[in-house]
């Protein structure tokens, strides 16, 4: 039995814990502190994460009313209390449903501004693209004229001679050209 008492002189389970000191937090930094500690203890546990709190929802109104009030003399004393709860109860979901509506008109509206606001950034998008485009062919241009006043001043006997031989190709298609009538007519 002297095996299975713990620190504490408590009989039970053979424990590898150690009691830790009661520690009272003063102030809220100091608590939040304290829990760090704890959940960095065992890093591999998983962090309680408290689910969202439900919205709240008012109560149904009945669909079969027994107590119909009515507007006959001679109601006790507690009738105007229940008639107060129930009009307070109705006025609450009415006040409900004009908030969930408006909620959802203002989440239509935001998500109209959003498309809008992402219809535009597409439109200066484009606007920007083509632009760099159009500068992008301009430089494009420069290059390619500067490519050619350099190779017509580096070879101009070479661009003379190629002038020469291209008119020399022209004339002897024009002479083919004027020969193929006559071959057809069968002059020669």
């Amino acid at each position: 039995m002297a095996a299975h008492t713990q620190k504490n002189n408590k009989p039970g389970k053979p424990g590898g814990k150690e009691a830790q000191p009661l520690i009272i937090a003063k102030t809220p930094a100091e608590e939040q502190r304290l829990k760090l500690e704890r959940l960095m203890r065992n890093p591999d546990k998983l962090a309680p994460i408290p689910d969202r709190p439900k919205e709240w929802n008012p109560r149904a109104p009945p669909e079969f009313v027994r107590d119909v009030m009515g507007s006959s003399a001679g109601a006790g004393s507690g009738e105007f209390h229940v008639y107060r709860h129930l009009r307070r109860r109705e006025y609450q979901r009415q006040d409900f449903l004009d908030k969930m509506a408006e909620k959802h008109v203002k989440d239509l509206e935001y998500l109209d501004k959003v498309e809008q606001n992402k219809q535009a950034a597409d439109e200066r998008t484009a606007k920007r693209r083509k632009k760099r485009e159009k500068l992008k062919q301009k430089k494009l241009r420069a290059k390619m004229a500067k490519l050619e006043t350099k190779t017509d001043d580096d070879g101009d006997k070479s661009s003379d001679s190629s002038e020469e031989e291209e008119k020399e190709e022209e004339e002897r298609e024009a002479d083919d050209d004027a020969e193929a009538p006559s071959f057809i007519m069968g002059k020669k």
